[in-house]
């Protein structure tokens, strides 16, 4: 005699289809008091998507000191996203280093802006990528680096903010060179301007905005080879997978409609950043 749990896959339902023939045949609806309630259910319960946001991280995000309002590209997905799941966002307010502890600590539902690396990859769920990112150097002109390998040396200091993807970016493909690491982008930016380290590594989303509002730092350079990284939604792991297919349809509808680059080209310009100072071979 066939069960539900066998009948199921066979019909190829998932857990709540399932759960239909389940009753059909007469079991009863119970839950586990255990079981985790899954991200879908809980933000179509509570109607709040909570997302987490990185202080001067401009075009990303942005805080206005004055009215604690936040901009930025992410907030307009994060915002666009809440309101297709019928909710209202809620901002928690973390650092790249800490947002993969934040997801799993369940204090938020989504990370915008995060790279799938192999080592967060372990621990957390990933949309499909809705950028790549180029990564990029800023320096005294005198570095000049036509390639990587010009940076890759004991006497070049390095300047990175820990536990971002600069950082791994820069212990992977510069070895060699003397690492500065630092808690936030903006003191690693402060180590290039006062002369503690030789240039700070940042993806051209951030670079564009940080050479606009410090020409003074120095040049904005993107060394060949050519490396970019995938930047997606970082979400918690979750057995009931809807929320993840659902932000996945959201995103590759928007994708498709150039919906998602217009929020990143329209946040750049609030930053003062246009077109034209992007660099030749980087494309957004």
């Amino acid at each position: 005699m066939l069960s539900r749990r066998t009948i199921a896959p066979m019909l190829g339902l998932g857990p709540m289809l399932g759960l239909g023939v389940g009753l059909a045949f007469g079991a009863q609806p119970a839950k586990a008091a255990d079981e985790a309630e899954g991200t879908f259910a809980a933000v179509r319960r509570t109607r709040k998507l909570r997302f987490a946001a990185v202080v001067g991280t401009e075009p990303y995000y942005h805080k206005d000191i004055a009215t604690g309002a936040w901009s930025g590209f992410c907030v307009s997905m994060a915002n666009d996203l809440a309101h297709a799941l019928e909710a209202e966002t809620d901002i928690v307010e973390t650092t790249w280093g800490n947002a993969v502890l934040d997801l799993q600590s369940n204090k938020v539902d989504v990370v915008f802006g995060l790279s799938p690396t192999p080592a967060r990859a372990l621990v957390l769920d990933f949309s499909r990528p809705f950028m790549e990112n180029t990564f990029t150097a800023i320096g005294k002109p005198s570095l000049a680096a036509k390639q990587w390998s010009d940076l890759n040396k004991p006497e070049i200091r390095v300047a990175v903010d820990l536990g971002s993807t600069h950082d791994s970016f820069a212990r992977r493909v510069l070895p060699k060179a003397t690492l500065v690491a630092l808690k936030t982008p903006d003191d690693a930016v402060l180590a290039v301007q006062s002369g503690r380290a030789d240039c700070v590594i940042q993806v051209v989303m951030l670079a564009l905005v940080t050479v606009k509002k410090n020409p003074r730092i120095g040049a904005l350079m993107v060394p060949e080879p050519l490396i970019q990284q995938p930047t997606c939604i970082g979400m918690r792991v979750d057995p009931d997978q809807r929320f993840r297919s659902f932000v996945d349809s959201w995103l590759e509808y928007n994708k498709a409609l150039g919906v998602v680059r217009g929020w990143i080209t329209d946040n750049l310009q609030l930053v003062g950043v246009s077109a034209d100072d992007v660099p030749a071979n980087v494309q957004l």
